[in-house]
């Protein structure tokens, strides 16, 4: 199955360069570029991409404005891709609320040829991107300038068993289902049943939105 790519950067060697890459690889269809948000939202609505990679930083409609654009659709819209933000910075607040958007993770845009490949497969499959010990960094960061909301979140976390409870707690430690079911003495099955139903339960898309939504409820305290 080929997955449909559409790349959002303001720099045109950049957009080249992601686009030669990816369009190298045999699973792996680019099917446009736009150089900025605003374009990059209206080109997804047409060629209905299965992963956007967008750039964070543009000039007008920036990347995260044309995240919350493409992943809360308006009505009669039905398309949502996949997006996985790109970014020349570790630690940046705009990345911090696409995720909260919704968007599947992000990526440095100096990360390694593979790094960048292996990304879109892994949003593509439907997992987050929170591999990478700087996406956890990252979370943690802005999680401490923002104290835990203890209203709507907190009570949230209500409707969890105290099993549901800890599974949370070891996604939003960064941890893989395997590593989970390791710690937990489960079946890897068991373990992605159990996220599933933290996910439904909760309103969330993914993991990415499922770590940030543990910090905002207190469930997780930064540095544990």
């Amino acid at each position: 199955m080929t997955t449909r790519v559409i790349i959002v950067d303001d720099q045109a060697m950049v957009r080249a360069g992601f686009a030669a890459l990816l369009a190298a690889q045999s699973d792996i269809d680019v099917v446009g570029e736009a150089p900025d948000g605003a374009q990059g939202v209206e080109l997804s609505r047409r060629t209905h991409p299965d992963v956007v990679l967008m750039d964070v930083r543009m000039p007008g409609t920036d990347g995260l404005e044309a995240a919350r654009r493409l992943l809360a659709p308006p009505p009669g819209v039905t398309h949502r891709p996949r997006v996985l933000m790109l970014t020349t910075f570790d630690v940046d607040d705009y990345v911090y609320e696409a995720l909260r958007a919704g968007a599947s993770g992000f990526l440095l845009k100096d990360a390694p040829p593979a790094d960048l490949i292996a990304a879109v497969r892994i949003v593509a499959s439907g997992d987050a991107l929170l591999a990478p010990s700087v996406t956890r960094r990252l979370i943690a960061d802005f999680a401490k300038q923002r104290p835990a909301t203890r209203g709507r979140p907190a009570l949230r976390l209500k409707g969890l068993t105290e099993r549901e409870r800890e599974v949370l707690t070891l996604v939003a430690r960064g941890l893989s289902n395997s590593e989970i079911a390791q710690t937990l003495v489960l079946a890897e099955q068991t373990v992605k049943t159990h996220v599933s139903r933290v996910l439904t339960k909760l309103a969330l898309r993914d993991r990415a939105q499922a770590v940030v939504f543990a910090y905002e409820s207190g469930l997780v305290a930064p540095g544990e």
